[in-house]
């Protein structure tokens, strides 16, 4: 079977199938921590495709195991469900200009959506052991990817089958990059308390405010480490009763993170210094871990250059394109720290990602459906029929 000719006539003969699929599941709301409308959507859409076996996991999951035995090695394709908006109700779509506009158009509904066909690709045309080496194959439509969901999706699925997996490919951002080194990062909901008081009458008691400001300057005097890239922010600050209130409580959002693991270790140690010498000035601060995404683990190198190139012969073949490649924050944190090899790329062109006015180019998704086919074809070992 010539594989190029056999995704071509697939992807013409299941195009619009695909856009009518994007935007449908773009309206469909899932912040992160509650998409089980979405994940219901792609369960019960799978089914009806012919795909045996598809479960959701605790995690809120959407897992479609092929030819996974109990104990055979096994290949991971994942996109995540989540969107970084709130919205409990339906989300706006429209097409305009070439363009389909709409808040997580494209991170990562694009994604999920082209994975949705090569998962029915596979439904169709294997009876479950078509796979090389006698490995299997997981399809996971992944919870809580974005902001606080603090990857609880995949940590679940490598919990789950962690020591059998033996690559993972998440489908996630756009065709014009590759992530292949993890970034780690903590993250950090840091609460001040003092006495307070009545702006006049109790003038000269401790204020809160005060207090976190001057440790949000310690915290921003730190020169990072060089050894890989790192960074640190403060997200979000608030606290206070009143303009004629001492504030009795002020509290932060704070993150650090790196694509060194030495680095990341030296940010968590200036960061519990400086925690300790305010609460030596007889402060009440609370600290609480909110997020944790770990660093690389110990991946090897030949095995992850190797996943990288083919990743992007795949993607250069259908966009034209030759992809950059680098360091971020994703799903493939997990299996990175667990020393599996992964690499995290997308299927479409567009822009505004994390923001209401998210778009994508419609005729990029023609190529995208080609290189995510192609992808979970070749790396799973398929041998086809």
């Amino acid at each position: 079977m010539n594989i190029t000719e056999e995704i071509s006539r697939y992807i013409s003969e299941h195009k619009q199938e695909a856009y009518e699929l994007l935007t449908t599941l773009a309206r469909i709301p899932a912040p992160s921590g509650r998409e089980e409308r979405r994940a219901g959507f792609i369960m019960d859409w799978l089914k009806e495709k012919g795909a045996k076996g598809v479960y959701l996991d605790d995690a809120l999951n959407v897992i479609y195991p092929i030819g996974c035995t109990q104990e055979n090695p096994l290949y991971v394709f994942s996109a995540h469900t989540d969107i970084v908006f709130p919205d409990e109700t339906e989300l706006p779509v429209e097409e305009r200009e070439g363009k389909l506009c709409a808040p997580g158009i494209g991170d990562d509904t694009a994604n999920v959506a082209a994975l949705m066909i090569a998962a029915e690709y596979l439904a169709k045309h294997t009876a479950g052991n078509d796979f090389q080496n006698g490995a299997g194959c997981l399809i996971v439509f992944n919870s809580g990817e974005e902001g606080l969901g603090n990857l609880k999706g995949i940590r679940a699925v490598c919990r789950e089958y962690g020591k059998r997996i033996r690559q993972h490919i998440s489908f996630d951002g756009t065709m014009k990059g590759i992530v292949n080194r993890s970034v780690g990062s903590k993250r950090y909901r840091i609460e001040v308390q003092t006495e307070g008081g009545h702006s006049y009458g109790a003038f000269g008691n401790r204020n809160a405010i005060v207090y976190l400001a001057d440790l949000i300057g310690t915290l921003y005097e730190l020169k990072v480490p060089r050894k890989g890239r790192t960074t640190y922010n403060v997200g979000t600050i608030s606290g206070g009763t009143s303009v004629n209130s001492i504030a009795q409580q002020a509290w932060m959002l704070y993150e650090f993170r790196s694509d060194d693991r030495e680095d990341l270790e030296f940010m968590e140690r200036h960061f519990d210094a400086v925690i300790n010498a305010y609460r030596a000035k007889g402060i009440t601060v609370q600290v609480d871990l909110i997020g944790e995404r770990p660093c690389m683990g110990d991946v090897p190198p030949e095995e992850l250059e190797a996943l990288t190139k083919r990743a992007n012969a795949v993607i250069q073949k259908y966009s034209g394109a030759a992809a950059g490649d680098g360091s971020g924050s994703t799903d493939c944190n997990i299996p990175h720290s667990l020393g599996i090899p992964a690499v995290s790329f997308g299927a479409y062109r567009g822009g505004g990602a994390h923001t209401r006015e998210e778009w994508l180019e419609i005729e990029s998704l023609e190529p995208g459906l080609g290189i995510v086919l192609e992808t979970v074809l070749t790396e799973s070992g398929w041998r086809g029929k």
